[in-house]
């Protein structure tokens, strides 16, 4: 050991350092962020008429074929909430010749991942597989979106599984909250609805429901195919000709929503949760569609306040004060306007001090963000888009959200220069147009007999008072998880 010891020194001596020593004394400055050029996206339709969006990725050997069929859970019947959700989760519950159990071995067998379900305004079956299983996997896939079977037993199973969760939330303040804030929100409109549906609309639901909307939604004209992965599209082209040609077009309901509610004045909604160790705080307004020409301020504008670990809020009620794990805000895009959200979970004796520290954020953010501020959050940004299309599933996801508003083909690729070009001006402009203190809803679960003498000493506005059975409704009962 000595002598190994006394050789490394002589090497050291004979090598002397003569670089310059980094400063450690800050952090190395930001390279420009990278650029993303992805390959140009494909369209063609098939003989029916079926639109197909593809994009070649040809470094590893696996595709992702996605089938977007545009209805959602905000399509649901007023008396059938968690009708759309229901289908998303069972059309691979059995399809084709095939039970559940079947279907899952098959697509094992093939080394292949399946998934399907709902989303708000559309519903998809998803296949990510290895290119040389892809001729066996494809017929699965097909069978999933063309041949569900609905079982009754498989039915009575998701069912009792929701119920269970429905009963769970009633001991889940966040869920609880949740539900609330959607509801303070929109109110009776579809995108206050609850997607896994409320026990009366679970309980009502029946084969023909799922089979009915199946019939009626999952047609060709109102269907998209979108392929990333390890083809081209003269092989491709033939393989979803094989199993998606012969998919029928039909008469597609429509599938339009009502105007969203206006922004309402400020109000406090309260709900009881005895003993609760912590208080759930959800405070926003309805916000901007995902098709606005505000959307890159209003994701830079997100990061500053409370979209990154160092965001104005999870640094004061997290880092600073020591109240919550975390602290954030998002603002959700939809087909028409959707929620801005800023949400905690703080410890119940600071509940009135923390939501003065929530409107103090608001209040400064409307305020024009220092120029040091700004460049980090649109770094945030620009740093970590091209993150998610490292995968075939991750650049079909985002394929998927070009079809659903119908975004430019090129979208993507000028992603983090639309980012980049974003202004403090424009920053201040949509701060000032969405982040409204005043007329902001807030939602509160949590102990009312130690939070709400705080809470109503703060003057927020009208406080409704609610029990957890206001919110959730009838309670469930023998229920049991049999997921």
């Amino acid at each position: 050991m000595k002598t190994t010891t006394l050789s490394l020194l002589a090497i050291a001596a004979a090598f002397p350092v003569t670089a310059q020593q980094p400063d450690r004394t800050a952090p190395p400055p930001l390279e420009e962020p990278p650029t993303l050029t992805l390959p140009a996206i494909q369209e063609f339709t098939l003989g029916n008429g079926l639109p197909v969006m593809l994009m070649e990725k040809h470094q590893v050997p696996v595709v992702q074929v996605t089938v977007l069929v545009g209805v959602g859970t905000a399509n649901d019947p007023a008396e059938r909430i968690g009708l759309a959700s229901m289908v998303g989760d069972m059309l691979d519950e059995g399809a084709g010749d095939r039970d559940a159990l079947a279907l899952a071995d098959a697509v094992d067998f093939l080394g292949a991942r399946l998934s399907t379900g709902a989303g708000t305004s559309s519903t998809t079956a998803s296949l990510y597989v290895a290119v040389d299983k892809l001729d066996d996997a494809l017929p699965l896939l097909a069978d999933v979106v063309l041949r569900p079977t609905f079982p009754p037993d498989e039915l009575e199973r998701k069912r009792a599984s929701r119920l269970t969760s429905l009963l769970q939330a009633f001991d889940e303040p966040r869920a609880i909250a949740s539900v609330l804030f959607a509801r303070a929100l929109y109110g009776e409109h579809p995108y206050g609805n609850t997607p896994l549906g409320t026990v009366a609309s679970i309980n009502a639901l029946g084969v023909d429901d799922l089979r009915r909307f199946h019939a009626d939604y999952f047609t060709a004209n109102n269907a998209t195919v979108i392929v990333v992965g390890d083809l081209t599209r003269d092989v491709i082209e033939s393989q979803l000709e094989q199993v998606f040609g012969g998919w029928a077009t039909g008469d597609v309901p429509a599938t339009g929503l009502p105007t969203v509610p206006p922004v309402r004045e400020r109000e406090v909604l309260l709900v009881d949760k005895p003993g609760a160790p912590q208080s759930e705080i959800r405070i926003g307004r309805i916000a901007a569609p995902r098709l606005t020409d505000e959307y890159f301020a209003l994701q830079v504008l997100n990061t500053v306040l409370g979209g990154s670990f160092t965001s104005r809020l999870n640094q004061n009620l997290r880092e600073d004060k020591g109240w919550t794990y975390g602290a954030g805000s998002s603002f959700g895009y939809r087909t028409l306007p959707g929620p801005f959200l800023a949400s905690s979970a703080v410890q119940t004796d600071v509940t009135a001090d923390a939501l003065q520290e929530f409107f103090k954020e608001f209040d400064a953010i409307r305020q024009p963000v220092p120029a040091e501020e700004l460049t980090r959050a649109k770094n945030y940004e620009a740093l970590g888009f091209p993150a998610a299309f490292q995968s075939v599933r991750g650049i079909a996801r985002s394929l998927e959200e070009i079809v659903e508003y119908d975004l430019p083909r090129d979208y993507l690729n000028h992603y983090v220069d639309r980012i980049l070009a974003v202004t403090e001006r424009d920053v201040q402009d949509v701060a000032r147009r969405y982040i409204t203190p005043d007329r902001f809803a807030i939602v509160i679960v949590g102990d009312r007999e130690t939070i709400e003498p705080g809470i109503r000493a703060l003057n927020l506005g009208r406080v409704g008072v609610l029990s957890v059975e206001d919110v959730l409704g009838e309670k469930p009962e023998g229920t049991a998880n049999n997921e």
